[in-house]
């Protein structure tokens, strides 16, 4: 996913560089800068995220554990010490 974005990236950049006017060229270089960002950021976040799907080993995937209706809080939030 990632590599296809560098692609994609790489392709726009090649694009970019080509147009002549160069107020245009600056607003495209910008506006290619923000979406690679979001671009990259984006397949990433993606990728990790499956990533802890598919490798998870905990059911709840991170969720407290729900017993009798009501989720159990932490000894913090009850006002215990911890020690």
């Amino acid at each position: 996913m990632t590599l296809g974005a560098m692609f994609i990236l790489l392709r726009a950049t090649i694009y970019v560089t080509a147009i002549d006017a160069p107020l245009q060229r600056g607003g495209a270089i910008v506006a290619e800068l923000l979406l690679g960002v979001v671009l990259l950021l984006g397949t990433v976040w993606m990728a990790t995220h499956l990533a802890v799907r598919i490798f998870s080993t905990n059911e709840t995937a991170g969720q407290p554990a729900i017993i009798n209706g009501t989720a159990q809080k932490s000894s913090a939030a009850q006002g215990e010490r911890l020690v």
